[in-house]
């Protein structure tokens, strides 16, 4: 008995659902192409630099053509993240092997509202940077990208109490450093 079309990710059946949502790409590469906006900005925000972030994106995507065959065929989106969050690991494991100096600029911190007043997104790019790489890691992962808790405790290979926790240090410290910068009043529950 016949399986359905092939869906343009090598597999016969019902189409899957587009990574962005919307229309199913006609094929695994389109499908990836349409991830590598969200996959910029967290390579850019776990790398601080544009020029590691793109080594990091670069990487990134030649692992996941690479390693296509591997893919369940679920969540692509996740997948793509994955494997970005480990090369990073990776990387940052190699690294602390052998020490470097790096000198690094708070202007290559990804931010993604590119609105408003220059200052004020120097001083939110700041606010991000004082956070730990592990809090900016899930904040920017929630936030940013919009994952679920769940979601995010499977990329990052740590319970979702371990989530949770994280994104509460990390909202509060950034709302504690942007209402020190008279950015963001902190707001009291009621």
């Amino acid at each position: 008995m016949p399986r359905g079309p092939d869906n343009g990710t090598g597999e016969t059946g019902s189409p899957k659902e587009s990574p962005a949502g919307g229309a199913v790409p006609a094929s695994f590469e389109d499908a990836l192409l349409a991830l590598v906006p969200g996959l910029r900005r967290y390579s850019h925000s776990l790398a601080r630099s544009d020029a590691d972030g793109e080594d990091l994106l670069q990487d990134c995507v030649e692992t996941v053509l690479a390693r296509r065959a591997q893919w369940r065929g679920v969540n692509l989106r996740s997948w793509a993240f994955t494997i970005m969050t480990n090369l990073y690991r990776n990387r940052h494991r190699a690294a602390v092997r052998r020490p470097t100096t790096v000198i690094e600029d708070a202007q290559d911190v990804a931010v993604p509202d590119q609105t408003g007043d220059p200052l004020e997104r120097a001083r939110i790019r700041a606010a991000l940077e004082s956070l730990s790489p592990e809090n900016r890691t899930t904040l920017m992962l929630v936030v940013v990208e919009g994952y679920s808790y769940q979601e995010t405790a499977d990329i990052l290979a740590i319970p979702i109490g371990t989530v949770m926790s994280r994104l509460s240090r990390a909202r509060h410290q950034l709302a504690e450093q942007l209402a020190k910068d008279n950015i963001v009043a902190l707001r009291r529950p009621k």
